[in-house]
């Protein structure tokens, strides 16, 4: 060992920081990263989380319920039911608000669980939605249907895969509490 430390730097820690601190740790304070016999995980808001994933099922079923609106008013394709059911559709276009409104549930539960257990978890969070996306999209265009109602209902499935996949992060990084002062103090006026 040198008069420098075994790396170069001051003997007994790092330049700046505490002696036998960690590198990026305020002098003098507690050292910063995962300490041994510590968690590293991070904790969660959970009640922001979910929050924002029931506003995330509200625009899914939502984003469904337009796409119905569209192809069936506007590109005059038969999509869920007969040309006779109106703009709306029937039960069918029901069925796909509500399937959408349960996916962007479905998807906060993952990644609230994702956020509890796993390193990196907003990885493999847009990893699982964007393959299961790719199957919606898929699927219709397997079906036997005719093309033009198995497009319109894969560009609706992307739609809603989408935004669900980024309303979900976004409220999933929002609920990440790290060093962050509590929400009525942030954003107080002095």
């Amino acid at each position: 060992m040198t008069a420098h430390g075994e790396y170069g730097g001051p003997p007994g820690g790092f330049p700046g920081g505490p002696p036998g601190g960690v590198p990026g740790g305020p002098p003098g304070g507690p050292p910063v990263g995962p300490q041994p016999g510590g968690s590293d995980r991070v904790p969660v808001d959970a009640t922001r989380l979910w929050a924002g994933g029931l506003a995330t099922a509200v625009v899914a079923a939502l984003i469904a319920l337009v796409g119905v609106l569209i192809v069936r008013a506007v590109l005059r394709i038969a999509l869920y039911a007969p040309k006779e059911a109106g703009a709306l559709g029937d039960g069918d276009t029901v069925v796909l608000c509500l399937g959408a409104a349960a996916a962007a549930l479905a998807a906060t539960g993952l990644v609230h669980l994702l956020l509890l257990a796993t390193p990196r978890p907003l990885s493999y969070f847009s990893w699982i939605v964007g393959l299961l996306t790719a199957v919606a999209v898929v699927m219709p265009l397997l079906a036997g249907v005719p093309l033009a109602i198995a497009l319109a209902q894969s560009v609706i499935h992307l739609v809603i895969g989408l935004a669900i996949g980024s309303l979900v992060a976004g409220a999933a990084r929002s609920a990440i509490r790290v060093g962050r002062a509590p929400y009525q103090q942030r954003y107080a006026v002095e």
